[in-house]
């Protein structure tokens, strides 16, 4: 069985990512003809096979307090014993998932645990039935991780490394799922259970790029000349609690002041929402206070839309008290977690079908959907194709509050892949 090479373009990224001109990527295409209650039928797995290459970044990508160079994008296939076969993609990142095998291990070291557990689990698949992904998923997820913990000789380790390895895995459980069952779109994919959540049909969702440490403000300001209107800007940057704060404070003020009088029509306020990524970096919510009391100073805070993860998920500290909207990201691993971190007064949640599998958005998405949390797609860096997938989730959430009716999507690939190069 062969894996085939999967090659992607800059052309390819800006066509498929974003739209330069409006800041929005287009979401019509996946227009659908709506739900269709199907009885699935159960499925053999005959044959899986796997393969991986290395992705070369532009520039080193920094973010909790680390910056990794290189992705490894790795592609998994398998075929049922009717001859239906699905192919999945996966962007793989380490330092996103567990920091801790990133610190601990050379950079390529930690892709090569990750992707070892990739194959594992798709050993584990060849030879079991399942009757649709989310059942597969729910039926190996514990062993899995439990072969993570070992592989990587961390007790501790977070569930989104588990679950970022069987992204591949679970997309290609997807495509055969819908190739067996005769399913020619995606909202004849979703189970009855998790429709209510995915009903919408944005035609356009917002996209956002990626602001990281070391990106220039001139940077940032062609990207909202361009037509870009959401902003992702990673806080929390390299040093001590007190050196992180100082220059997550210098880098807010730089940004301010270069767009903070930019205006846009895709919002009810018309200025630029900022949206301040943390990735567990700040330690107490003194510290976080003091950085709103500067975007307060400053005038910037009216502007920020969503922070997200900005405290280490072990904290569990309540935010009930934060006068803007938290996010959660890597610490709702699961749709349980999720709704730990709703409880403790998060009031968004990132969803990653690109990053936690589809099967766990679906469920994650759900239980936000119940307890009235609006949620919107975060980038893991990802491929084109994962971009698509990224993309048709986004479409089909709740319009996230503020933009006057769309869906919300992050994606900066195109930014950070030294595309061209091979």
């Amino acid at each position: 069985m062969n894996i085939f090479k999967y090659k992607h373009s800059r052309r390819h990224f800006m066509k498929t990512a974003t739209l330069a001109a409006s800041g929005l990527t287009v979401a019509g295409h996946f227009e659908t003809f709506g739900h269709i209650d199907n009885t699935p039928k159960p499925i053999s797995i005959a044959e899986v096979n796997s393969n991986f290459e290395r992705e070369p970044l532009v520039r080193p990508f920094g973010f909790k307090g680390g910056y990794m160079s290189e992705i490894w994008q790795t592609i998994s296939l398998m075929r049922s014993t009717q001859g239906h076969s699905g192919l999945g993609l996966c962007t793989q990142n380490v330092l996103w998932s567990d920091a801790r095998v990133f610190d601990n291990h050379s950079e390529a070291a930690g892709n090569a645990l990750m992707y070892s557990i990739t194959e594992r689990a798709m050993q584990m698949v060849k030879g079991c039935k399942f009757s649709t992904p989310i059942d597969l998923q729910d039926d190996i997820l514990d062993e899995v991780y439990a072969y993570a913990k070992q592989v990587t000789n961390n007790p501790e380790l977070r569930m989104t490394f588990a679950l970022n390895a069987m992204v591949g895995l679970d997309n290609a459980a997807w495509m055969m799922y819908a190739n067996e069952n005769g399913f020619s779109n995606f909202d004849q994919l979703i189970p009855e259970a998790y429709v209510p959540s995915l009903s919408h049909k944005h035609d356009k969702v917002a996209s956002i790029p990626l602001m990281a440490y070391n990106i220039p403000i001139s940077e940032i300001t062609q990207a909202v000349d361009q037509g870009y209107f959401f902003m992702k800007i990673k806080i929390g940057q390299p040093g001590t609690q007190r050196e992180m704060l100082e220059k997550d404070m210098q880098r807010l003020s730089d940004i301010h002041r270069a767009i903070g009088d930019k205006r846009t029509e895709h919002t009810q306020s018309g200025k630029l929402p900022y949206y301040f990524d943390a990735n567990g970096r700040y330690e107490d919510k003194e510290t976080l206070l003091k950085l709103l009391d500067h975007a307060k100073k400053i005038g910037a805070f009216d502007q920020i839309a969503v922070i997200e993860e900005p405290f280490a998920e072990e904290m569990e500290i309540d935010v009930h008290d934060i006068d803007v909207r938290l996010a959660a990201d890597e610490s709702a691993h699961t749709d349980h977690d999720a709704l730990k971190r709703i409880e403790m007064g998060y009031k968004a949640i990132a969803l990653k079908p690109i990053a936690k599998t589809m099967s766990m958005t679906m469920k994650i998405a759900q239980a936000a959907y119940e307890k009235n949390v609006p949620c919107f797609c975060a980038d893991l860096t990802v491929n084109p194709i994962l971009v698509e997938w990224n993309k048709i989730v986004a479409s089909r959430l709740a319009a996230f509050p503020g933009l006057g009716g769309m869906g919300l999507m992050e994606t900066n690939g195109h930014q950070n892949y030294k595309i061209g190069t091979r």
